[in-house]
């Protein structure tokens, strides 16, 4: 075994709160069992662990406006609470097409999908990236109405054994398919710091990029390793508790949500793969087809803004959003994660 083998070796044995123990912590994992703090998690505004709760569904379908015997495409599966709203629009009628990258929530999402009756008569289901959606013309043809939410999903978010979150210790991964490409850890290993700084700035605009890439480029140039998340999160934390004005603990969580952020951005080139999608966009619709994405971030946001002004511009989009659709005040003061959602549309000519 040479060292790079070793060293990933030790890199998966990671200390902390084990996937188990996460589950007793978190009970709302358990929601047959636990019903009573599931209901009390939701009543504070937030997602229970493990579950996923879809965003601004009622403005999607109002936009999307689909009717039976329609072709349409959810570009970004997760947990399959869009894709089945829209199935039910359907009324088993034309078909349905879904896509995803991760290989693990994917067959968990078709099984339960499967359960409800929508099997491949109404529902064939793809993992890939949504960038490629022109592979799926070839089956389906022009499409009335697609679909792409861009936020990671809370099974994604909730899981410490993928690396999304600083809740509990797992090994620093942060990709969205963890059997393809560099795990946050290895990305980190031969940066440097301007970089790492750039990547923070542009990817979340992190106030403190610079302190921080800084702190984080120290610490692997002196040979230390950060191979967890809760490495990661203390370096952080670390930084800011020397910088006057940004050391609050709710600074200190922002600027790590943030950071996770921009590392979970670079190392799934998520800027890159919405640009493609964006591109493919026109020749996947039909005249008149729509499409409602959903970001969650302003680099996100800026890129699918400027891609519908442009297209329309140019004739090929009769009609765009003018300004991005909330979620309502009720679903942002019940659900946290609604709160920086946007949705933007536009109508093929």
């Amino acid at each position: 075994m040479d060292n790079h083998e070793e060293k990933h070796q030790r890199r998966i044995r990671y200390k902390g709160t084990h996937p188990k123990a996460y589950q007793d912590k978190y009970k709302e994992l358990q929601p047959q069992k636990y019903a009573d703090t599931v209901e009390k998690v939701m009543q504070k505004g937030s997602t229970p662990a493990g579950m996923h709760r879809s965003i601004c569904v009622d403005e999607i379908l109002e936009f999307l406006q689909i009717t039976p015997g329609q072709i349409g495409l959810d570009a970004t599966l997760g947990y399959g609470g869009h894709t089945l709203e829209m199935l039910k629009r359907l009324d088993f009628k034309g078909h349905m097409y879904a896509v995803d990258v991760d290989p693990f929530e994917l067959p968990r999402t078709q099984s339960r999908l499967e359960s409800l009756g929508y099997g491949p008569e109404i529902l064939t289901i793809r993992q890939m990236n949504f960038s490629s959606i022109n592979q799926i013309l070839a089956e389906s043809g022009p499409l009335n109405f697609i679909l792409a939410d861009l936020g990671v999903s809370s099974m994604q978010i909730d899981n410490p054994e993928r690396g999304f979150t600083f809740k509990a210790e797992g090994p620093l991964d942060l990709r969205l398919n963890p059997k393809k490409g560099k795990s946050a850890a290895d990305r980190l290993e031969t940066i440097s710091q301007d970089e790492l700084e750039c990547i923070l700035r542009e990817n979340s605009d992190e106030p403190n990029a610079k302190a921080i890439a800084r702190a984080i480029v120290s610490q692997i140039r002196k040979g230390a390793t950060i191979d967890t998340t809760t490495q990661l999160q203390q370096i952080i934390k670390n930084t800011l508790k020397s910088i006057p004005g940004s050391n609050s603990n709710e600074d200190i969580k922002k600027a790590c949500q943030r950071c996770f952020q921009a590392l979970r951005i670079d190392v799934n080139n998520e800027f890159e793969v919405l640009r493609k999608f964006l591109d493919n966009l026109p020749s996947a619709l039909a005249e008149g087809g729509r499409v409602a994405i959903l970001t969650f971030h302003s680099g996100e946001d800026r890129l699918v803004k400027k891609s519908f002004q442009s297209l329309f511009r140019d004739g090929v989009y009769g009609e765009i959003a003018d300004e991005p659709i909330r979620a309502s005040a009720e679903e942002r003061s019940n659900n946290g994660r609604a709160r920086s959602a946007k949705l933007r549309w536009a109508i093929k000519a």
